[in-house]
């Protein structure tokens, strides 16, 4: 378990931002966070007083990352680049969940090394992550401002011969009585853009290797733009099963067996294959990762 707590005595009286800032070299903004997430603790209760002088015995959940052996396949002094398995947060749920990629990214990157994207838990591929504060907003810019260009290798059943383009807008479902998608096409969404490329065709399993490029970056874009389109990603448990088996699989209740009966695959066939982009003039793209197909 990365959080754990950690007790300390405070000999005189120290206001709490400042006592954070001293023993762990932060920020204002960073100690202020840290009490705002609830993690100073007096007495087992959390103290969200910022300026409040503390003194005595306190508790700090801290974070301290377990490594199991999943290394970076790209670093230098301002970021690294992980290979990220399927089935694997990118941030921890809660402070109760046992292990996610910050925690590799800590134990490889330093203390205040951060993802600066977002992957699907089910989704495998390249995760960048930032080493320290100013790397960070740069590479967060570089995202927001789209100059950071990402492909994804995708399984699909059927064949797909040419390329296409999709825009439909998509919106964050509020009501999942109906429908277990945590997205959905909708004309009050936002608008989504996404390139589909075909690479390959397997006859005998009838199925597309298509490459994917997503212009806009909404929650569960490719997955939903192509399940929109009849070719629902292989292994997907959400988009293009029944309601009563994505039921299944956000209880955790879905066997691997029932899995891939009733989808394909044991895991979702999606691979975040390649990132391409200039950081401080100096052009990089990290490609090519090899898709293992687990059909």
């Amino acid at each position: 378990m990365p959080f754990i707590k950690k007790k300390f005595f405070i000999e005189k009286k120290i206001k709490s931002f400042l006592f954070l800032i001293r023993e762990f070299n932060l920020s204002q903004g960073e100690a202020q966070r840290f009490i705002d997430k609830g993690r100073l603790l007096i007495d087992e209760t959390p103290m969200r007083d910022k300026s409040k002088t503390i003194q005595g015995e306190v508790e700090l959940i801290l974070f301290e990352p377990k490594s199991l052996g999943v290394t970076p396949i790209f670093w230098n002094r301002d970021f690294v680049i992980f290979d990220k398995p399927s089935g694997v947060l990118v941030h921890p749920k809660d402070l109760n969940t046992p292990y996610s990629m910050l925690d590799e990214i800590r134990y490889s990157g330093g203390g205040r090394a951060n993802p600066v994207h977002r992957i699907d838990k089910e989704t495998s591929g390249l995760l960048l992550a930032s080493r320290d504060r100013e790397s960070e907003r740069y590479l967060k810019n570089l995202f927001q401002t789209k100059q950071i260009e990402k492909s994804y290798l995708a399984w699909v059943n059927g064949r797909v011969e040419r390329e296409f383009t999709i825009e439909e807008p998509i919106a964050v479902r509020r009501d999942y009585t109906s429908s277990k998608h945590k997205v959905e096409i909708s004309k009050y969404g936002k608008f989504a853009k996404t390139i589909f490329r075909p690479k390959f065709y397997n006859e005998s399993l009838d199925s597309s290797l298509i490459e994917c490029f997503p212009i806009t970056g909404r929650t569960h874009q490719i997955r939903v733009h192509l399940y929109h389109i009849g070719y629902p990603i292989i292994g997907d448990p959400i988009y293009g099963v029944s309601n009563s088996i994505a039921q299944r699989y956000l209880d955790d209740e879905l066997s691997q067996y029932e899995r891939v009966e009733a989808t394909g695959a044991k895991r979702l066939m999606l691979h975040a294959n390649s990132l391409q982009f200039k950081y401080k003039n100096i052009y990089k793209i990290y490609s090519k990762m090899e898709f293992k197909c687990e059909i």
